[in-house]
């Protein structure tokens, strides 16, 4: 059922205080309502450059996200509005408006860092806002940038001589956008005109040289060249006279220029077709729920002084996912079985075969709403669940059959226990007068509908019952020869062995059974392992992206002569080639 969020406006999702982050349980609560995947458009930029005016225009709002006209910030940190999508009907719009990076009041630089690390981990689209021209000015700025590394691992753990490069980071960092507010430049290079991608393709460009100015100068645009898979820039004209800025708010759109209404329409045209649904490595979708947990995961792991880890982040997420996966499989087992079962089955098969439907419909559950099931750990809980329930429904449905038959020659056979009682049949001829009227009844019971599985061994257990009141009243009937008295002996015998072979065959059909329930689970772990084979072979798609990026990256160094990046990054793309070998391998495995 598709999820909608209707929010008046933005609340505060991560809260930067002077000394921590604090996660608003608010913005949790209105997250863990989304079940839509959601697509995450992030802004960052220093305060005071027009951020919130975009982020409210994508809103389809005139307020909402504080434009803050004066020269103190508000609350700072990160700010969220959930908005429905302008263009895709099944996912919600997740806007993030961070607030007071480089306040002058506030001397902590190190909060800015994580507060621009948390948008790039919880972002599909990551919007960088600066004013002016692409200078070292606005490069110093993206400084955040250049600490990415320190801030971010994208692996739990390393192999001895393994060491994480941008290949890690590429597969989950989002799309980069760079808006460029109050640009007065013609947009030209040697007098012929360019685009505003082509402009920031240009401004990305290396300096020769090893010194240490050229060494900063490329620092923050080797990061973004190699961190950000897709790069997209937007010049923006001064939107009105600077005296009437403070006014955007309240000024209708035909009293601001027109060129910067066209432009601020481009960049929401943009936005809403071209940002993707913000999907983690593996390709699972996340939504609202899937948010929450990667909030709660990355500012958890700042405030404990570890480096928010991608790869622990999925890992808790898929712990909580596949749990809630198991115990949603359960339910519906349960829901099934209750709905279809009635005790006792009239066969043990009738029972298993419900069972076996019902389970792989708590298989398809499973599956559907699993996902990095690392050693199948949580299909094991969900088979072993299944099979405990499996046993308790025989057992419930021995039970519920040998009550129902006991309850049934109760019945029917009250009148021949009263009779015995009353020597009825202590009398010549009472012998097969007793037989007759046994055979009746026993007719009658086994016509009974419903007796289940305990039927003919819960009949031959009362009938052992009456041998040696038959027996007796065989010896004692005077009518019956020795000889006949002897035939009758073995006729019973011969009887009672019949009913103890058809109890053996009974029990193997039961063991017959269970290995039929063996192969059932059989079946679904084969279906699981497609699915771990289906998500590596997402893994390699993301790390084929990966290494398409990087040998695109390197031709481009190659060709602007920079050999030692090139050496560099090619030591990187070994350790991809070399990764993605080791994926193949454990697809051929499967």
């Amino acid at each position: 059922m598709a999820s909608y969020i209707q929010m008046p406006g933005p609340v505060c999702l991560i809260e930067n205080t002077d000394t921590q982050l604090v996660v608003n349980p608010e913005a949790l609560k209105i997250l863990s309502a989304i079940t839509q995947p959601v697509v995450v458009v992030a802004i960052v930029g220093l305060y005071r450059t027009g951020k919130s005016y975009l982020m409210n225009k994508l809103a389809g709002q005139k307020n909402g996200f504080s434009l803050g006209s004066t020269v103190q910030s508000h609350t700072k940190g990160i700010w969220m509005w959930c908005v429905p999508h302008p263009k895709e009907a099944n996912y919600t719009l997740v806007l993030l408006d961070t607030k007071g990076l480089g306040d002058v009041e506030k001397g902590d630089n190190q909060n800015d860092s994580w507060i621009f690390a948390l948008a790039i981990l919880l972002s599909s689209t990551f919007v960088y806002n600066s004013m002016g021209a692409i200078n070292q000015q606005a490069m110093d700025e993206l400084h955040y940038v250049t600490e990415l590394t320190d801030k971010i691992r994208a692996k739990s753990s390393l192999d001895a001589n393994e060491v994480e490069d941008s290949a890690d980071f590429v597969s989950f960092f989002p799309d980069f956008v760079w808006t460029l507010r109050d640009f007065s430049l013609e947009l030209e290079v040697n007098g012929q005109p360019i685009s505003a991608d082509e402009y920031l393709q240009n401004s990305l460009k290396l300096k020769q040289g090893a010194s240490l100015k050229n060494e900063k100068f490329n620092l923050p645009r080797l990061c973004i060249r190699k961190f950000f898979p897709k790069k997209k820039c937007f010049i923006f004209d001064r939107p009105t006279h600077r005296k009437k800025l403070g006014q955007l708010e309240t000024m209708h759109d035909d009293e601001l220029d027109p060129e910067f209404i066209q432009q601020a329409a481009d960049f929401c045209s943009y936005i809403f077709t071209n940002s993707k649904v913000k999907s983690l490595s593996g390709g699972i979708h996340v939504n609202g729920p899937r948010l929450e947990t990667l909030v709660m995961t990355y500012v958890d792991a700042i405030s404990s002084g570890d480096l928010p880890c991608m790869e622990n982040a999925v890992l808790a997420l898929a712990q909580i996912e596949n749990s809630a996966a198991v115990q949603k499989a359960i339910a519906h087992y349960d829901q099934q079985m209750a709905q279809k079962v009635k005790l006792p089955t009239e066969t043990l098969q009738e029972l298993l075969d419900l069972h076996m439907a019902s389970e792989k419909e708590a298989s398809e559950v499973f599956m559907k709403n699993s996902f990095k099931d690392v050693g199948h750990l949580f299909q094991k809980e969900l088979a072993a669940q299944l099979a405990k329930r499996r046993d308790d429904f025989c057992k419930e449905n021995m039970k519920a059959s040998s009550d129902r038959c006991s309850a049934l020659l109760k019945d029917i056979f009250y009148p021949l226990e009263e009779d015995i009682k009353q020597g009825i049949y202590s009398k010549p001829g009472g012998y097969h007068l007793l037989m007759q009227t046994m055979n009746e009844l026993k007719k009658k019971y086994l016509q009974e509908p419903r007796k289940g599985i305990q039927s003919e061994e819960v009949l031959q257990t009362y009938l052992r019952s009456k041998e040696s009141v038959i027996d007796a009243v065989l010896q004692t009937d005077q009518t019956l020869t020795k000889r006949e008295k002897l035939i009758e002996v073995q006729r019973v015998k011969a009887e009672s062995a019949e009913a103890a072979a058809k109890m053996l065959e009974e029990m193997q059909k039961k063991e017959q059974m269970m290995e039929e329930e063996e192969k059932s689970y059989q079946e679904h772990v084969k279906q699981l392992t497609e699915k771990m084979e289906q998500e590596r072979a997402q893994l390699m798609v993301e790390q084929e992206r990966a290494l398409a990026l990087k040998l695109e990256e390197q031709a481009l160094l190659l060709k602007e002569g920079f050999q030692n990046e090139s050496r560099q990054l090619q030591r990187e793309i070994e350790n991809l080639k070399n990764n993605m070998a080791g994926s193949r391998k454990k697809c051929i495995l499967i």
